[in-house]
Parts: C-alpha cells; structure tokens; sequence
C-alpha cells in the first residue's frame, strides 16, 4: 500500500496544482482527493515542496516515456498534433500553472518548472531534428520558439476555452512553419 499511497497522493496534487496552483493547495484538499491520510504526505515526502519535486519527477517521466519522439512519413503533422494533444492534457495545466507562480522572484518552484520546461524542449527538439531545418535556423532556438508558441497557447485556451480552437491553430502553426520551409522529414530527400 506504501507505493499505491505515494502515486494516489503524486496523481491527487498533480490535479490539484493545476486546478489551483501551488501555493493555495493545501495537505487537506491532497488528502481528501487522493483517499489517503494527510499523515502520509510528510512521511512520504518530507514537506510540500517535496511532494512537487515528486509530481514534477512524475510528468518529467512520461514526456520522456511518451512514444512519439520518433515521427512518421509526415512528419509535421503528427507533431502538431502530439502538441495540440499535449496541450490538453492536464500535466500541461500543472505546465503552465507552474510557469505564473514560478514567475516570483525568489520562487521555490523555479527549479522545478525549470526541469518540466528543458523536457518539453527537448521533445519538441527531438522532433526538429527529424525534419529538415533552412539554413541558419537552429533546432535549440526552434524549439524556444515552439515552445514559447504552445505555452502562450495553452494560457490563451485555458483562460478562454471556447475562443480558441486548438486544432485549427496548431494547423496555422503548421502552415506557419510549412512556408517557412520547416518540416520536411528528413528522410524523404
């Protein structure tokens, strides 16, 4: 029960951060979400800030675990659309929930937000590196910018769900990168 305990409680904060943000999700609201006793939060993490390295360590796991690194014949397309799905999964809500109180100067969540950014841009560069990029486009900066590019979306959709259609802007983003001469499989030369 000791590890079943630990992921309900990582699972039940991952939500809750999300939903609320971090610093106004208590041990409490965990407890009462995740079915295990409040108790078991210090004891399994040590304190709150623990408790986020764990769920940061958990989502870092599977953007590294997920199996579309490696893209088929197009390319691009499948991308944009592991972006528009990333985009509406709830780890990508704790993404940018993450991103506005890791804003703060001196913020605690800096480390940690810093490591669920470098594993979205490394995704998202790994799938650069299988297209054709124009001469003097880097896939480091080209993965800043798509980044940057998918968490302003994110935010935009999240505020306002109905006013943006993710699939029809992740389609002009392809559009975007397509005319930029960006997403030619590297292997269809």
């Amino acid at each position: 029960m000791t590890q079943e305990s630990r992921r309900l409680l990582v699972e039940a904060a991952a939500e809750l951060f999300a939903e609320r943000g971090y610093r106004q999700t208590t041990f409490e609201d965990i407890a009462t979400r995740s079915g295990v006793s409040r108790g078991s939060i210090p004891w399994h993490f040590g304190n709150k800030e623990g408790l986020l390295g764990a769920v940061v360590e958990h989502v870092v796991a599977d953007l590294r675990a997920d199996d579309t690194n490696t893209l088929g014949p197009s390319t691009l397309d499948e991308a944009l659309r592991a972006l528009v799905s990333f985009t509406r999964n709830p780890s990508t809500q704790l993404f940018v929930t993450l991103i506005a109180e890791a804003m703060e100067p001196g913020s605690a969540l800096n480390k940690w937000y810093a490591s669920l950014h470098e594993a979205l841009r490394a995704k998202v560069r790994s799938w650069l590196l299988q297209v054709d990029l124009p001469n003097g486009v880097d896939a480091d900066d080209l993965d800043t910018v798509l980044v940057g590019a998918v968490m302003g979306i994110h935010q935009q959709w999240r505020i306002n769900p109905d006013a943006i259609d993710l699939d029809r802007t992740y389609a002009t983003v392809g559009i975007l990168l397509r005319s930029a001469g960006i997403g030619t499989p590297r292997s269809s030369r």
